[in-house]
């Protein structure tokens, strides 16, 4: 039996997300073209009987303007801190010069894959010339090539894995697929329907709390607030009438109700918090340690 923990690092829009996922083969981990999307470690457990990997998708590495960036890049250490093995996140459409950079600024004590993401649109040129590349770094024990969107090679990327991981029983229940509670992934699908539906800072303003979960005999209550910075930002949200607040509620529930398996009573609410990303206080209270 082999158990460990493998940490998935690389810029926003890599993929780090659409690779958890599909690695699971559950949706764990909200996915947005827009950038910066995960905010918090999501650890998602891929289990057999002869083995369990605890996957950690992290936030994409940035330089940090708020408190909430601050944040956001101490999970990232954290991940780096009890990791067994890390998956460098190498977005093929991308600049691979980038990727370099912040792989190095890692300082990796342990052994690394590099996964390089996206081939579904790279030409065969230019996968040669990234794959020599970072097969000549000193952080890549290994390079496997996938496309996390279309599910491919990743039973080659779970066997390289394997090579790296330490024998020992699993750290988790075998029908456990996270150790996060089921109001997270309300709060996060809430929030991924604002990054559906609404565009330039408002998705970057806003966060989502959970405020009331409870499970009734037919059907689950669910209350939830929009945080946002403006009054501006309120309104927008709302919409004319309600008619924003009230597609957003829609949209959510549905995604909801499939993921607990149970039909949700899904109220919205929308306060604003002025300067909240750079708040101590608010930062705790709406779930960001």
């Amino acid at each position: 039996m082999k158990s460990g923990f493998v940490s998935i690092f690389g810029r926003p829009n890599a993929g780090k997300s659409t690779l958890l996922n599909a690695l699971i083969g559950e949706k764990l981990a909200i996915v947005s073209p827009k950038v910066q999307t995960t905010r918090h470690r999501i650890k998602g457990f891929l289990t057999s009987e002869n083995y369990q990997i605890i996957f950690s998708d992290t936030p994409g590495i940035i330089q940090p303007q708020y408190k909430l960036h601050e944040k956001m890049m101490q999970a990232v250490r954290n991940s780096l801190e009890d990791a067994d093995l890390a998956l460098l996140l190498v977005d093929g459409s991308g600049n691979h010069e980038e990727d370099h950079a912040i792989f190095q600024s890692l300082h990796l004590r342990v052994p690394a894959i590099v996964v390089l993401n996206k081939i579904d649109e790279m030409s065969a040129g230019s996968i040669q010339i990234k794959e020599e590349f970072f097969r000549s770094q000193a952080y890549c024990q290994k390079l496997v090539k996938i496309s996390a969107l279309q599910k491919r090679n990743l039973h080659e990327l779970i066997q390289a894995i394997l090579e790296f991981l330490p024998e020992g029983p699993p750290f988790f229940p075998g029908d456990d697929l996270t150790d996060l509670p089921t109001r997270f992934f309300v709060g996060e699908m809430i929030r991924e329907k604002i990054y559906e539906l609404f565009h330039e800072e408002i998705p970057y303003h806003t966060t989502v709390v959970v405020t009331e979960f409870r499970e009734k005999s037919t059907l689950t209550k669910i209350t939830a607030e929009i945080v946002v910075q403006r009054e501006s930002q309120k309104a927008i949200i709302l919409g004319g009438k309600g008619s924003m607040i009230k597609k957003l509620g829609t949209m959510a529930r549905q995604d909801i109700e499939q993921f607990i398996g149970t039909k949700v009573f899904l109220e919205l609410f929308v306060k604003v918090r002025p300067k909240w990303r750079d708040n101590d206080i608010h930062l705790k209270e709406y779930g960001y340690p």
